[in-house]
């Protein structure tokens, strides 16, 4: 069995968009699954303790990695059925998930459209359970593949086993329930159905509806749509080191939503089926006055507040300082707890 490639002292910076400064001291490109399972075949790595690092679009870095960092390559695209009713597509847990998404567009299947531009990597999107503008993963999942990082042995999860909720899913629950630091995800599949579902509510894509006169755009024009609307709003990680959207949109009863209406008829608020509100906490941030502030190297974005950037040379403390800042406002003003969406390290 060849050794596995470990390389050591391996700057982070580059592979976290925040652009954070943090070393990996030990660090394993997985490109494919032997990669894995060769390491955990070998009993000085299979006993360190490990860290999985997909797009890094969703981690805040405060302190050097002494686990050992599986970063995932593994590369792939195929569609693996179709028929009228629609079609199943896989792609590798290392592929940026933006592209994928334009992929299967031109394969003739839509209905990630809603979901372009979400940086990272396809392996993290069920992580995460991502959404954006009324569609989110789990509406489009059909299963996944994964390595047990104890046993090396291989799974797959359909969507009731990954118990999705809200920006989240049961790779984020640590204890015997979860399956935190536990797997690491090698390929994802999707149900496309056929025709697509289409998903126009939100007031961005309403806007360009009524701009446009389009009333039923096709899932390119979505796709089009989204990108722009996004790109207007969110700073590129290329250009400003950031982890997109820093915290989740609140979710309150009908009463709590009641009563800051009544005091601040503006708030942006979305029904849910449930009956509960979910509230844009980009707005309630605003409103405490934070878009353009900073704290240090760590800013507030001057054209969406719910995005925190690296105004140079940020570290991940003074991320973390800005992020309490900025929870204790909008508590202190709203009530409201946000919680942030990355992976706070």
């Amino acid at each position: 069995m060849p050794a596995p490639c470990i390389e050591r002292r391996v700057s982070l910076r580059p592979h976290n968009s925040f652009g954070l400064p943090a070393l990996a001291e030990r660090l394993l490109r997985v490109r494919q699954e032997s990669d894995l399972r060769d390491a955990l075949a070998d009993p000085a790595l299979a006993a360190l303790p490990k860290f999985v690092l997909g797009g890094g679009s969703n981690i805040v870095l405060t302190h050097d990695l002494q686990a050992l960092v599986l970063k995932v390559e593994i590369a792939g695209r195929r569609v693996v059925s179709r028929s009228e009713s629609g079609g199943v597509v896989e792609a590798g847990a290392g592929e940026n998930w933006h592209d994928f998404v334009a992929w299967t567009l031109d394969q003739g299947l839509p209905g990630l459209e809603n979901l372009a531009l979400i940086p990272g990597s396809v392996g993290a999107s069920p992580v995460q359970n991502i959404g954006a503008y009324g569609v989110e993963l789990q509406d489009r999942f059909d299963s996944l593949d994964a390595i047990d990082l104890q046993t090396g042995e291989p799974m797959t999860l359909d969507g009731a086993a990954c118990r999705f909720g809200y920006r989240d899913s049961i790779f984020k629950r640590p204890g015997p329930g979860g399956l935190a630091g536990r797997c690491l995800i090698t390929r994802v599949r999707f149900s496309l159905p056929q025709p697509p579902v289409a998903s126009l509510g939100y007031l961005d894509l309403e806007r360009r509806i009524a701009e446009t006169g389009i009333s039923h755009p096709s899932p390119q024009q979505v796709f089009d749509w989204v990108c722009a609307i996004r790109r207007a709003k969110l700073p590129d990680p290329a250009v400003i080191g950031n982890a997109g959207s820093f915290f989740k949109n609140p979710v309150v009863s009908p009463e709590q939503c009641r009563d800051i209406i009544a005091r601040d008829p503006e708030i942006v608020h979305y029904p849910l089926p449930d009956g509960s509100f979910k509230l844009a906490a980009g707005w309630l941030i605003d409103a405490c006055g934070w878009k353009g502030k900073s704290i240090g190297q760590a800013g507030v974005y001057e054209k969406q507040a719910l995005v925190l950037v690296n105004r140079g040379q940020a570290i991940g403390g003074e991320i973390m300082t800005l992020a309490r800042a900025i929870q204790e406002s909008v508590y202190g003003r709203f009530g409201i707890r946000l919680e942030p969406e990355p992976v706070l390290l």
